[in-house]
């Protein structure tokens, strides 16, 4: 008797099929998440046990402290770290498919870039904290994102190729024109906006959470649906057309989702490197998947930052290192990996 790789699962016109490696991948991810954030919630200057959360969760706070430390504190920068992985894995699934290229993330191509420029724009000519740095790194993402599409643009097709070195080209400009902001910048305000370039979850409150997790809700759905025809489209815009697929309105509708997850990643912690990079390639790696398996990559991504979030938080002789750095060292580490990997494969013996 043969266990079937798949599960099929049908609900009125739609079916879904579910591969059972990749759905115990997740099961065990989501398990992980669920224990690391219970450790991010006790871990601090103020221990809090198991027993306390859940008397806060009741409604029957031991102290005021502790509901204060737990609700606007500790819970606000769980829900961003968790939501900014999320939105980065997600994105970087996208970008990947589109791209047809495993170093197709939106920190490669100069999305993130852009993000950033919009914001130390905002700081560093505004002197402009909070929401606003919010609007500012959201906007330039989306005018990036807009110039890149119209640069790789040629004979009314977007390339993969073109798409991938386009971006690279603007992204460099960015990082120059982003070094020129802080050199020009008064010296209080370009060290403000040094901090926020380091990537950071640190004194995140509400306001970060809501807009985060607003885009997460309304537009992982859509991302969804439009995995299987861009699975497609990966096979070649040949093949894909004549299958019914409206290939450049599918890329273009994609490209903006993801895009705009990477922009609100980006805009609630600063620029976090390599998690949209390592997330897509890990879930797909480990799950055996032949194609970009979005959820997968949304939950890497959550559990990619989880775990910086939680190494910044045990550091030895009370260091301080910004999750942007931290996790610039892993995914490094695990581009090296991927690289070298593929070479001594290829090697023959």
């Amino acid at each position: 008797m043969t266990v079937a790789p798949n599960l099929v699962l049908r609900w009125w016109r739609w079916s879904f099929i579910l591969a059972r490696r990749a759905l115990w991948l997740n099961l065990i991810l989501f398990g992980l998440i669920m224990l690391g954030s219970s450790a991010a919630l006790m871990i601090g200057r103020l221990p809090i046990g198991p027993y306390e959360i859940w008397q806060v969760i009741t409604g029957n706070a031991p102290t005021r402290a502790i509901e204060h430390v737990l609700i606007d504190i500790r819970l606000p920068r769980l829900l961003v770290t968790l939501g900014a992985g999320a939105a980065l894995g997600a994105s970087g699934a996208v970008f990947q498919s589109i791209s047809r290229n495993p170093l197709g993330s939106p920190d490669v191509i100069g999305f993130t870039a852009g993000a950033a420029t919009g914001a130390l724009i905002w700081i560093i000519g505004f002197g402009g904290s909070g929401a606003n740095v919010v609007i500012a790194a959201l906007t330039g993402a989306l005018l990036t994102g807009v110039g890149v599409y119209m640069l790789a643009r040629k004979h009314g097709r977007v390339s993969a190729y073109r798409l991938v070195l386009t971006g690279i080209g603007v992204g460099a400009v960015l990082h120059a024109i982003n070094a020129l902001l802080l050199v020009k910048g008064d010296i209080d305000v370009a060290i403000s906006a040094n901090l926020w370039l380091a990537g950071s979850v640190d004194g995140r409150d509400w306001g970060h959470v809501w807009p985060l997790w607003l885009g997460l809700i309304v537009l992982i759905g859509p991302l969804l649906i439009g995995m299987r025809p861009l699975g497609l489209i990966e096979m070649g815009d040949d093949l894909a057309g004549p299958l019914g697929v409206p290939v450049e309105r599918v890329r273009r509708w994609m490209l903006l989702g993801a895009l705009t997850l990477a922009a609100l990643a980006t805009s609630a912690t600063g620029p976090i490197a390599f998690v949209a990079l390592a997330a897509p390639q890990l879930a797909r790696r480990l799950g055996r998947s032949s194609t970009q398996p979005l959820v997968g990559a949304t939950l890497f991504g959550a559990g990619l930052m989880l775990c910086a979030d939680l190494l910044t938080r045990l550091a030895p002789f009370d260091l301080t290192m910004p999750i942007g750095q931290v996790t610039g060292i892993i995914g490094g580490g695990y581009l090296i990996w991927l690289l070298t990997g593929n070479r001594l494969r290829k090697t023959p013996p």
